[in-house]
């Protein structure tokens, strides 16, 4: 009877596609059919991250009276239990290196060294009262990107293709590139999955050659080797699926698919020089060279063909020293590229479900660094701008003091940013969880507050 009842559950297990692999695989395969919370704006993101830290002083927070107090002490009151992560707090006030102008019918204010922004500047939402717990790279990278300074936790692009699942059979649900002189401080983890199944990690692209290293067969070896080879693997993959039920199995099984179809779909997504001419022209692209405006594009084209989150890493802004000519330098790679994104986006009549959000990791200090032509990192008072997918155009949010040191209105911590960001994308930031070590983890932890200003 024992024998007869074993028998029968190993049948039922096995043939009735309840075994722990096929649950895996059922799970896997549930990703792409996901439903928001509630009616998303967004479908998909486009994060241009500005890694290193952008002054905020000297491109959207433009302050007269740091100008005018220039060379001389902050006040003591000001820098009272504050702490810099290099100079003394104590340096010399060093006012801003560019002048300012009021642009569009909302009149933000922006520096000259954003003269492509500054025509879009009624399509975009300015945040200028971000504030953060981090004042070192790598802990402002992690907690921008995952909601924590502790490596090992999602990322926001990793909780997204939780929470919505992928869109395309034949790309990642998540791409990753890096265009900066490095990659980011905070490394892999800010494209990481973390605790989440694997299939959410971003998958990192090179911006010229194979997208992907080891795309390209080796020679001797056609599409009906490798898919024999793949189906021989695949087979092997199952029966130990089946016998352990791990998802990472399930999750391998997916990727050597993926890779298979993206031997065809992902040199035609790269192939940028088949765009017509003005709109290379009007990122500032050029094809077979890379830059930081090759990837912009690529971007959208990316979000055309169903890739859900596509994050930019532009590692290049932290300027200690050598301010004036590295941030001139700086918006002279980023600035057009950033503006057609959105002026494309709107007229494909895509802006609206495709959240565009630009920043980096915390902000400068209004003293100075390295002489007279740097700043030190800030984490007190930063600016972020975002664009489409349900945030509101023409938007200027929050203000800091005279000095551009602290938030004095409209405060938005990362905790909040990440609130309103999963909002968008349908979620309820309290209710979108995975239990990990026995308790439930968001990507907001136990924080943040939907800012329902930035709302459309």
């Amino acid at each position: 009877m024992q024998d007869k009842l074993s028998i029968a559950r190993r049948w039922f297990m096995k043939d009735c596609g309840v075994g722990l692999g096929a649950l895996a695989l059922r799970g896997l395969a549930s990703a792409a059919t996901k439903q928001p919370h509630f009616t998303p704006k967004a479908k998909r993101v486009i994060y241009l991250f500005m890694a290193g830290a952008p002054s905020h002083l000297e491109l959207f927070d433009n302050k007269p009276q740091l100008a005018k107090f220039n060379g001389t002490l902050p006040p003591a009151d000001l820098l009272k239990g504050y702490r810099a992560a290099f100079i003394n707090p104590n340096s010399t006030l060093l006012g801003p290196k560019f002048p300012f102008a009021k642009y569009g019918h909302s009149g933000a204010e922006l520096s000259e060294l954003l003269p492509h922004l500054a025509k879009v500047v009624d399509d975009i939402a300015i945040v200028k009262s971000m504030n953060t717990d981090a004042f070192n790279h790598a802990p402002g990278q992690l907690l921008m990107n995952t909601g924590s300074m502790i490596f090992g936790r999602p990322s926001f692009g990793a909780w997204t293709t939780y929470g919505l699942g992928a869109e395309s059979e034949d790309l990642p649900a998540f791409v990753v590139f890096s265009t900066g002189k490095k990659g980011p401080s905070g490394g892999n983890s800010c494209w990481g999955s973390g605790f989440l199944p694997t299939t959410h990690q971003g998958v990192q692209f090179r911006a010229s050659g194979d997208p992907v290293l080891y795309l390209s067969n080796p020679e001797g070896v056609d599409a009906k080797l490798q898919r024999d080879s793949l189906d021989s693997i695949s087979r092997l993959n199952h029966m130990k699926l089946d016998s352990s039920g791990d998802p990472e199995i399930a999750t391998r099984i997916s990727s050597y698919e993926m890779a298979f179809r993206m031997q065809s779909s992902a040199p035609e997504l790269m192939d940028i020089s088949k765009e017509p001419k003005h709109i290379l022209d009007m990122y500032g692209a050029e094809p077979g060279k890379p830059s930081f405006a090759n990837c912009v594009l690529l971007a959208r084209r990316m979000a055309e063909r169903g890739v859900r989150f596509t994050q930019i890493f532009h590692e290049a802004w932290d300027q200690h020293g050598s301010l004036t000519k590295d941030i001139k330098q700086n918006c002279k790679d980023t600035d057009q590229a950033c503006a057609a994104l959105v002026t494309d986006l709107k007229q494909r009549g895509m802006l609206d479900d495709t959240l565009v959000v630009w920043g980096g990791e915390f902000g400068r200090t209004p003293m100075t660094q390295g002489g007279n032509d740097g700043r030190d990192h800030h984490p007190n008072a930063f600016t972020m701008w975002m664009a489409g997918g349900g945030t509101r155009p023409g938007l200027v949010l929050g203000a800091t003091d005279d000095l551009g040191f602290n938030v004095v209105e409209d405060k938005v911590h990362v905790h909040d940013l990440h609130a309103t960001l999963l909002h968008l994308l349908g979620f309820d930031h309290t209710k979108l969880t995975y239990k990990s070590q026995g308790r439930n983890f968001r990507l907001t932890d136990v924080h943040g507050q939907v800012v329902q200003k930035l709302l459309a």
